[in-house]
């Protein structure tokens, strides 16, 4: 983590060129200037390499490695971050030669997690995340110890040490585990104790505007920041609709490009938020110039946590900040059915987007047909109380129902029992 001073670190900042560490043809180090900002760096330099390999010893080879170095010391910086994973020993070797301390991309994420983190939940989740990344480095962090002090090797006392260690914070990523499920089950209990709501989700890119979103449909009082990532817990409020219909929206921990896999592993509590949401609202910043490629990175990380399949609405937030409207009147050819707004400035976007979460909870009800026996009394109890039971027979010891009510309902209400594939929709 990067230590707490009166003053900023200095760090300079290195990327490389190769594919899979390009943005879109954003400038070189932008995100990750962005993400050193917010972790409270002060960024002094930028190198860019061309990598045609990577080297085993120090991921950029020695003459860039000597490049920086001179960089460093010129600019008398006290970090140097890179734009991707580290291995252990890579990271080791850079902070012997630079002098100073080293992180890779994926710590610099966990760090800002980290910083942001504030009921329990999100700290556990941050913590078990930073635990899983240092458990394969314990070795080489050992390695860099005994080099220091003059040790050799690590046999002995020093591998006892190392082995102690690795069995602490195996106990510990086990604990964490633990204490994540209870609250994954306690998730689980209080959206059952949603089952008559319509549950929409807030998901996007960090930084796309969902917090401010949801202060402006619903009033309430929400952290909102200019910041990557100052949303990290869930919060839900309550959205009175037209017609008497009401919704519940849930604001959720943003994206980025590369999350890291430990991030996505750890916050797998929170994350089910959007699993089991009947719908989601992808909100996008529609005056960052590459909002495309974003779109993108969001439906993958969707896809990735087993939340594809939910439905979807594109909310295009920040159109006050759209200098050229061409944008505008492009992207909406591109995306019929998606609603543009602005949390801010409010105009006619936010009362679009209410009309449009109307129409969507009209348009939800459904009839099906379905076989149910006798015992399954809490399940039909449910079908009654929040729906409209228009046929009901018995034959052979079954209940066959035929049933009108909101699908993305039905469908949660039958979720994780044997029946979920035994549901016939008939139409509206």
């Amino acid at each position: 983590m990067i230590e707490v001073k009166e003053a900023p670190q200095r760090a300079v900042l290195f990327g490389t060129d190769r594919p899979e560490n390009q943005l879109w043809g954003e400038q070189p180090l932008e995100e990750l200037s962005r993400l050193a900002e917010t972790a409270g760096a002060e960024v002094i330099g930028r190198v860019v390499q061309h990598l045609r390999r990577i080297d085993p010893h120090t991921y950029i080879g020695s003459g860039k490695a000597e490049e920086i170095k001179a960089l460093i010391e010129s600019e008398k910086a006290d970090l140097a971050i890179f734009d991707h994973e580290l291995s252990p020993s890579q990271a080791r070797n850079l902070e012997e030669l630079f002098g100073v301390q080293v992180l890779d991309r994926t710590e610099l994420i966990l760090d800002i997690f980290a910083r942001h983190a504030r009921t329990t939940e999100a700290k556990l989740q941050v913590e078990l995340a930073q635990l899983e990344y240092l458990l394969p480095r314990l070795k080489n962090m050992w390695v860099h110890l005994s080099r220091i002090r003059g040790g050799i090797g690590l046999r002995g006392p020093g591998e006892t040490q190392l082995e102690t260690d690795r069995r602490l914070i195996q106990k510990q990523i086990s604990v964490y585990k633990q204490k994540l499920q209870k609250i994954a089950n306690h998730h689980v209990l209080k959206l059952g104790n949603r089952e008559g709501a319509f549950n929409i989700a807030l998901v996007g890119y960090t930084n796309a505007g969902k917090s401010s979103l949801l202060a402006a449909l619903t009033g309430c009082e929400v952290l909102v920041r200019d910041q990557l990532f100052s949303t990290l817990d869930t919060t839900t409020r309550k959205l009175a609709l037209s017609g008497g219909h009401s919704v519940l929206l849930t604001d959720t921990v943003g994206f980025i490009s590369r999350l890291p896999h430990q991030l996505v592993a750890s916050f797998k509590a929170t994350l089910e938020e959007l699993t089991l949401a009947d719908h989601l609202l992808v909100v996008v910043d529609i005056s960052n110039p590459h909002f495309s490629e974003r779109i993108q990175v969001v439906n993958h990380v969707l896809d990735e946590i087993g939340a594809g399949e939910v439905e979807r609405t594109l909310v295009f937030n920040k159109v006050d900040l759209v200098k050229d409207q061409e944008v505008v009147f492009q992207t909406a050819e591109n995306h019929p059915g998606a609603v543009f707004t602005s949390a801010v400035s409010g105009d006619n976007g936010l009362r679009h987007l209410t009309e449009h979460l109307s129409r969507l909870i009209e348009n939800q009800d459904a009839e099906f047909s379905i076989d149910l026996p006798p015992q399954e009394g809490r399940l039909l109890a449910s079908f009654y109380r929040l729906g409209q039971v228009l046929e009901r027979s018995l034959h052979d010891g079954v209940f066959s129902l035929r049933v009108r009510m909101s699908k993305p309902l039905a469908l949660r209400l039958l979720r994780n029992t044997r029946y979920s594939g035994q549901i016939t929709f008939l139409g509206r």
